[in-house]
């Protein structure tokens, strides 16, 4: 499905292979930014697994996002049965294309696509600012809560909401 200049395809296994390096990019970027290492992520974003385990096994709704025919990332979405709640289970777009407006597209695609949805929920590192940046100003969510350890910017996470009108 073609939306604001990008297409959004059906996560599928021979997607992982080139998601993959795409994951680690982004991932290792906000760990060099903000966490001081050169390489960090959820457990098997440099393998392929967690897109195996939480974009293809989970039921969840997974896709490549693609511009000019090249894979530049990936968004996983669960949604409720009922079609009223939804997560934002992860959304990344390359490094390298960081700025353009990318990830701002893809989450308006994800909103048009699941228009019952009434609340989104997501999670993201307390220290991970440009992500905070994103969330809050671009997407329109609002930090609910601070989970795990608060007094440890590195070890808490924001659990964000976002209510649809």
């Amino acid at each position: 499905m073609e939306f604001e200049g990008l297409e959004f395809t059906k996560l599928e296994r021979k997607d992982v292979p080139v998601l993959t390096p795409i994951m680690k990019r982004a991932f290792d970027a906000d760990s060099k930014l903000f966490f001081q290492s050169p390489e960090g992520g959820p457990d098997g974003y440099d393998d392929g697994s967690f897109l195996i385990k939480w974009g293809i096994e989970s039921g969840a709704h997974a896709f490549t996002i693609m511009k000019d025919g090249a894979a530049i990332g990936g968004i996983i979405l669960f949604v409720s049965p009922d079609g009223k709640e939804g997560t934002l289970g992860c959304l990344f777009i390359d490094d390298m294309l960081e700025g353009k407006g990318f990830g701002s597209a893809a989450w308006r695609f994800a909103e048009k696509s699941f228009p019952d949805v009434e609340i989104w929920r997501t999670e993201t590192p307390a220290v991970s600012y440009r992500n905070h940046c994103f969330y809050i100003n671009k997407c329109g969510f609002s930090v609910t809560r601070v989970n795990g350890r608060r007094d440890d910017r590195f070890e808490a996470q924001f659990e964000l909401v976002k209510r649809m009108k």
